[in-house]
């Protein structure tokens, strides 16, 4: 098992603030932008069971828990596992690595990184180990920042007309690197990777990719909604497992 510190992106300070700011409704991202396709994939998905990777306090979890889903959560931060726990006590909740997940081979009919893969250290060991345990047929649900976005913020801020903050233009774009952001009681470190890192690695799993979509916001507050048209920062993408 990894027995690397939970910490060294800063999740683990950052538990608390988190857990308490994000509530069950989730923050702007997840309730206006990328619940409802998400929910949509879920469902067609028909999956029985599955994997959320980076689960955090359980939200997304207990989602699909409501659409009938038998559904494993699993984070490398303690706290994250007992808040979640503790808002869900029938559910299976697991402390671990995405690098190394501690499950069994072909175990999953559904595999869900939310918003994770920014987090995550080693995807060319993370992306492998969620091939392992999918079931043939299975598939892997992705909502990740867009690369294009995260390697704007790497180097300045997005553009707002509120405060007249002006996107720069990309930066190092081919080059992965991580840094650290702060926001509401928030420092932890993201990950900038190009999205042809995350495809390859998907592609060389022998996967098939059988959706990309670049999600709208659906509702939410007006000056919300104008300020992520003029400056969109989030992605989907689904690949399925070869039944043969």
């Amino acid at each position: 098992m990894d027995q690397r510190d939970p910490d060294e992106n800063g999740w683990a300070s950052s538990a608390g603030n988190w857990i308490e700011g994000v509530g069950d409704a989730g923050d702007f991202s997840r309730q206006f932008v990328l619940d409802a396709p998400m929910i949509a994939r879920v469902r067609q998905a028909a999956a029985s069971t599955a994997l959320d990777i980076g689960c955090g306090e359980g939200r997304f979890c207990r989602r699909m828990r409501d659409l009938g889903v038998t559904t494993t959560g699993l984070d490398p931060v303690s706290a994250m596992i007992d808040a979640a726990k503790m808002q869900d006590p029938h559910g299976q909740y697991l402390h671990g690595f995405a690098e190394d997940l501690p499950c069994h081979d072909a175990h999953f009919d559904l595999v869900v990184s939310y918003l994770s893969l920014i987090d995550i250290d080693g995807t060319d060991r993370a992306v492998p180990e969620m091939a392992r345990v999918l079931k043939p047929g299975g598939r892997i649900l992705v909502a990740n920042l867009s690369s294009f976005a995260t390697s704007s913020s790497m180097i300045g801020r997005r553009h707002c007309k509120d405060t007249d903050e002006i996107l720069r233009p990309l930066g190092r774009y081919l080059e992965a690197r991580k840094a650290w952001f702060e926001w509401d009681g928030l420092r932890v470190q993201n990950w900038h990777r190009p999205l042809s890192h995350y495809m390859q690695l998907f592609l060389q799993q022998g996967l098939i990719l059988t959706l990309f979509d670049e999600p709208k916001p659906q509702g939410g507050p007006p000056e919300r909604v104008n300020n992520y048209a003029d400056m969109p920062y989030l992605m989907m993408m689904e690949w399925q497992k070869p039944s043969v």
